[in-house]
This record gives C-alpha cells, structure tokens and sequence, in this order.
C-alpha cells in the first residue's frame, strides 16, 4: 500500500494511503457509465418531448450537456471530496496538506480533466486540424500519474489534491459529529481558537491513534494543542481529543 506523511496542523506527520492505480480506473469507469446512462436516457426522454430535430436547438443541447459538463465538481464539493464511483472504491479527495480541499481545489482539479484526458484531440487530429503525433498527448495524465510519486494526475499536481483510501481512514464525519449527551457539558471553550485545519486534521489523527493503537501519536498531539490553547487536564490523552471533538460539536451547534 503506497503511503504518504503529511504534515497536520501540529507539526506532527500523519499517514495517508494513495487509492491504487487499478481503483481509481475503477471508479472512473462506474463515473463513466453513469455519464452514458444519462446521455442514452436524456437524449430518448428530449426526443420523445421535442422529436428528432432537438439535437439542432442550440439551447437544449447546452441544457443537455450542462450536468455531465459538472457532474465531477459538483459531486466532490457536496459527497465531501467523492463522486458515485469514487464512493463505490472507497476514494476521496483531499488536500495535499491533509485537510479538506477548498472550493477553487475541487474546481480547478475538475477544470483539469481537459489535460488529463484529452480525448478532444482525437476530433482534432481527424480533421486535420493538429499533426498526428499529438495523438500521444492523450496519455498525458495516464503518463502524469506513473511518473508522480503519489499517482497524481495533471490536475492534482495543479490543484494540490490527493485521492486516498478510505477504507484505511477513519471517515472524518464519523469522528467530527459525535452525538452528545443531553445534558452535555463542554469543558474547553479554547477549543473554538482552532482553524478548520485544525478541527479536520484532528478527526483524521484520532482515526490513525484508534486503527493503529498508537497511543503515542495522541500523547503527543494531545500535549501540543495544551500548549497552543493554554489549557490543563487530566484526562487520557485519546480522552482528550475526543472531548475536544465533543466541545467543538457543542459550541458550533448551539
């Protein structure tokens, strides 16, 4: 399993896994056949309502065209980093730095499958209108992806984007929205001096110390964030972390 050590918003490197080759193929295929699902049913269901000469209204082709056209970046910015196939593997996209990618991340690694598969060059070429030997640009993300250490193509490189494995992480939802006792008590209010970093980074290392056992990574997590909030307690260090998860759920909810 291809690895890689990111550093969180501690100072402390965190492992993620790199979703294989033959996965993400995968999960661009299933995307794939759900993209031409939709152009067979959509093109029957607009000739059925405006019979064969459709295809020659410029507007019904645009409307037609637009969710395949966002399909990808609308996915990833509300399934939290996952398309339909990409949740089928157990894939998601993050930052390169570990957390959550921001919005002009998704949108600009989306704008990128142009470079990363350019199968437009095949028109091109047939008509005349590019040289043959740009044929060998279609393999510039497949190229892109083998020679990154961290299989990423064109557009993560670009977009500072990682697709990791799931199934080696704990889901960061899982971890961030505990349901809390009803008459819960939060302890630390610093908590909220965190930044979104923090608080995603955070759910990701709890995850680690709870599949690994590493007890030694919360201590240490644990006595870095008493240090940066100022704060004093006596728990266990996994204790710790969990009530802060269980604070910041408190205070952004009521």
């Amino acid at each position: 399993m291809l690895l890689v050590k990111l550093d969180t918003g501690f100072n402390i490197e965190v492992d993620f896994a790199i979703i294989p080759f033959h996965k993400r193929f995968i999960a661009w295929g299933i995307d794939v056949l759900i993209l031409v699902v939709y152009y067979k049913g959509g093109s029957w269901l607009m000739e059925a309502i405006f019979g064969s000469q459709w295809i020659d209204m410029e507007w019904a082709k645009i409307l037609f065209s637009l969710p395949a056209l966002v399909y990808h970046p609308v996915c990833e910015i509300f399934m939290n980093g996952q398309s339909f196939g990409k949740k089928a593997v157990r894939a998601q996209v993050i930052a390169a730095d570990g957390g959550q990618p921001s919005l002009s991340q998704y949108l600009i690694r989306s704008m990128f499958r142009l470079a990363d598969m350019p199968f437009w060059i095949i028109y091109f070429v047939m008509n005349d209108f590019l040289p043959w030997w740009c044929l060998v640009f279609l393999f510039s993300g497949l190229g892109c992806m083998f020679l990154s250490p961290h299989l990423q193509r064109i557009g993560d490189l670009i977009a500072g984007t990682l697709l990791i494995d799931t199934r080696a992480q704990t889901s960061w939802e899982d971890t961030v929205f505990t349901e809390l006792e009803e008459n819960y008590q939060p302890r630390f209010p610093e908590v909220m001096k965190l930044s979104d970093k923090d608080i995603n980074t955070l759910k990701s290392i709890i995850g680690t110390v709870k599949r690994r056992s590493d007890y030694d990574l919360s201590m240490r997590i644990g006595e870095r964030i008493k240090s940066k909030l100022q704060i004093e307690s006596d728990q266990d260090s996994l204790d710790f972390l969990e009530t802060l998860l269980k604070d910041y759920n408190y205070y952004s909810t009521n």
